[in-house]
């Protein structure tokens, strides 16, 4: 093993990434397996703890250390020897909060608020640090607004951060900053943007200047979306996978210029009526649009299928999250999207043949979720059509709220039974959502009988999953 090259030890040691402990007892082993090994530990300083930063002090430049000590801040390092490696060059994400709460609790700062003189300098030093020895940026991390190191004006920022690929912020972020990113970042990719009631004017500029934006997210707090709407109305038709989540029903025109979208998510609260807006999106073509995705409030069903019959062809997962589903919006997706390979949605009691109509149209369907139980079709009847329609290999069971499991051991066994004679044979993965309820699972009978074709290679994944975890395949 230890002859092994270094490419081979980079593919193995990524599978450890999330594995610190067998990672750091890599470190021991050899020079080589210390040098793979620690390229990935420092990678990411979201994980970095405050010994990390004791290292990264004995990694700063002389006149640096001597700023320190001028200022009366004395930290241990862990050897009075000069560092084995450059840790700082070896990161690749970095995030400006980590930073000053990891500083400041080497400081006995008690939150990232309390910061004083002596926290700024040392933030400032290691930043300068990061500046001058990270060749090449991917992710920036920056949330907290009272930013008050430019770190974008140091020696070596634009080498830094002229390729950087990803930002993750906050929309209170100081304006100064984002103006200062984009006079050097140009090829951002994805944008992770938090929403609050300040929104930076910066951030729009950044925005307008990327060439390469691919993948956008936002989360919006506002109570006044006009600043919002401003920023998205930048957009560049570059666009290929779209993520809203907002408080408010945000007017929705703006995404019938992103024709590039290979994903679109949209998510709004229920207490804020029907997605009238969607009237303008209803008759856009996107003739790459693959995924598509609307949590909670949905648009009127009529304005949804003709939306579908355009664009319906081309999806592969489709998701609604509207416990007001109706029949219409189900023929549609039985007529319009016959090249599925995920689908979530509830179906009604009356709406079993619809269901049936759906799994014989889309015989590409790999995975579905289904909604059982009041309203809904029943957990039995679900079984049924899937064993003798559908071409599935994944269910998901959504229990509603409280409502308790019908499905008796027996039809269980008989769906399991049914399963096990299908031609061809293909192992099922049985996904159990609920919500506060007694799923099938709380039966003790239905367990053993879950356990028996576990062993039997019938069933080849089975977990159960609460809501309060997040939605899962939703």
């Amino acid at each position: 093993m230890s002859q092994l090259s270094t490419d081979c030890l980079d593919v193995i040691f990524e599978y450890l990434e999330k594995d610190k402990i067998t990672l750091r007892s890599c470190l021991l082993v050899n020079r080589l397996w210390c040098k793979v090994s620690v390229i990935i530990l420092w990678r990411d300083s979201k994980y970095y703890c405050t010994k990390s930063y004791n290292t990264l002090i004995s990694c700063l430049p002389n006149e640096s250390k001597e700023k320190l000590r001028d200022n009366e801040i004395i930290i241990s390092t862990p050897t009075s020897n000069p560092p084995i490696f450059n840790y700082a060059s070896f990161c690749k994400v970095l995030s400006i909060d980590q930073v000053y709460n990891k500083i400041g609790m080497l400081l006995n700062q008690r939150t990232i608020l309390d910061t004083n003189k002596k926290t700024y300098i040392l933030v400032q030093e290691i930043f300068k640090l990061f500046m001058i020895q990270i060749s090449s940026l991917k992710e920036l991390h920056v949330h907290w607004y009272l930013l008050n190191v430019n770190f974008t004006s140091y020696p070596g920022a634009k080498d830094c951060l002229k390729n950087l690929s990803e930002l993750y912020c906050n929309s209170k972020v100081d304006s100064e900053f984002f103006y200062q990113l984009s006079k050097i970042s140009h090829n951002i990719k994805k944008f992770i943007i938090d929403f609050e009631d300040i929104v930076s004017n910066g951030l729009t500029v950044l925005i307008s200047v990327q060439q390469n934006l691919t993948h956008l997210k936002i989360t919006s707090y506002c109570d006044d979306y006009t600043q919002v709407i401003s920023l998205l109305n930048q957009l560049p038709n570059t666009l290929i996978k779209f993520n809203l989540d907002s408080e408010l029903i945000i007017p929705l025109s703006f995404i019938s210029r992103l024709t590039n979208l290979q994903e679109l998510r949209l998510s709004f609260p229920y207490n804020n009526g029907i997605l009238n807006d969607f009237e303008n999106l209803q008759y856009v073509n996107f003739p790459q649009l693959e995924i598509l995705k609307i949590k909670n409030i949905c648009p009127k069903y009529e304005l949804l299928s003709n939306f579908l019959e355009i664009n319906g062809k081309n999806l592969k997962e489709f998701y609604i999250g509207d416990i007001r589903c109706d029949n219409l919006l189900h023929l549609a997706i039985a007529k319009f999207c016959i090249n599925l390979r995920k689908l979530s949605t509830g179906f009604k009691k009356n709406e079993l043949e619809t269901l049936n109509m759906v799994f014989n149209n889309c015989k590409h369907l790999e995975s579905i979720k289904i909604w059982c139980g009041g309203e809904f079709l029943n957990e039995k009847e679900a079984l049924e059509s899937v064993v003798k329609y559908s071409h599935i290999c994944e269910l998901i069971l959504y229990h509603l709220h409280d409502l308790q499991s019908e499905l008796l051991p027996d039809e269980l066994n008989s769906f399991l039974i049914s399963w096990t004679n299908r031609l061809p044979q293909k192992s099922l993965s049985l996904i159990i959502v609920k919500y506060d309820s007694n799923s099938l699972d709380t039966n003790v009978e239905n367990m053993k009988i879950i356990e028996k074709y576990i062993k039997l290679g019938v069933i080849k994944k089975f977990i159960v999953t609460d809501f309060s975890n997040g939605d899962y395949r939703n």
